[in-house]
């Protein structure tokens, strides 16, 4: 067999195997009970790359109030993934990134030690853009229920953690515990820098145990254009649909982006005393 005609031959089989894959995920999703033992999840990395993240000009963040869509008309998807109660579940979102090109907001508790123990993975995506971090507290507590001293402190804490764990910057974009904020909470986070409450459009629901097939169930209803979509780094059923999740994205032509690949970052200055 010539080189050319064989090479073509052997793409064309990890290609098949790869929506064979994708397709018997779904299947196993639907039909295991809640928290059934899995075995491990099917290797990604043969697939091909989710396409790349727009190569327009970023736009200016909205003026005021919550961010939960993405502005406009288009063919994007920001999935942001929260906490990191378990250190495995961020390790295999990081591989899944690092496997198929998809693009991820991470809104991280500093608290757990998820991000130290996966940080020497995670620089170089981090480093890229690939991986952008946002703030989420250092020990997710409800901040309506602090006073301006605490919430400030919850804020400040995280975002030295980010810049001295992963060297990154983490403004403009805090997500808020359980999505609770007010007038008091905005106005402190907006004076250390965090002026873009940052909340979802659509959810994996995953914040707590559930079966995978209600997470395939969640990514089919609101993986579309323009979506914020959150889900979480705290439970293994998510690392066992990847190939379900992925076939969702790629079957309907969406690009993956991160908060900064979207916005230009507003130039507003960033209180950092302790």
């Amino acid at each position: 067999m010539p080189e050319v005609t064989r090479r073509q031959f052997v793409i064309g089989l990890f290609a098949s195997a790869g929506l064979v894959g994708a397709s018997s995920a779904i299947a196993m999703s639907q039909t295991n009970p809640p928290l059934a033992a899995k075995a491990p999840p099917p290797p990604i990395g043969a697939a091909p790359l989710l396409p790349p993240p727009p190569t327009t000009a970023r736009i200016p963040l909205p003026g005021g109030g919550e961010l939960a869509r993405i502005p406009g008309k288009g063919d994007l998807l920001a999935l942001t993934v929260d906490d990191g109660v378990n250190s495995e579940v961020v390790r295999l979102y990081t591989q899944l990134a690092k496997d198929t090109g998809i693009r991820l907001t991470f809104f991280v508790n500093g608290v757990y030690d998820s991000w130290r123990d996966n940080a020497a993975l995670l620089r170089p995506l981090v480093d890229s853009g690939q991986i952008q971090l946002g703030n989420h507290t250092w020990s997710h507590p409800d901040l309506t229920t602090l006073t301006k001293e605490q919430v400030a402190d919850q804020l400040k804490r995280n975002d030295q953690f980010l810049r001295n764990t992963f060297g990154t910057d983490a403004t403009p974009y805090f997500r808020p515990p359980y999505g609770s904020h007010n007038d008091d909470v905005d106005a402190v986070a907006a004076d250390l820098g965090y002026r873009v409450p940052t909340m979802w459009a659509g959810s994996l629901a995953d914040s707590t145990p559930v079966a995978e097939d209600f997470i395939v169930k969640m990514a089919n209803q609101y993986f579309i254009q323009q979506n914020i979509v959150i889900g979480h780094l705290n439970h293994p059923p998510v690392t066992h649909v990847f190939p379900a999740l992925i076939d969702v994205i790629r079957s309907r032509n969406l690009r993956t982006v991160t908060l900064n690949d979207v916005f230009l970052q507003p130039e507003i200055p960033h209180v950092t005393s302790a």
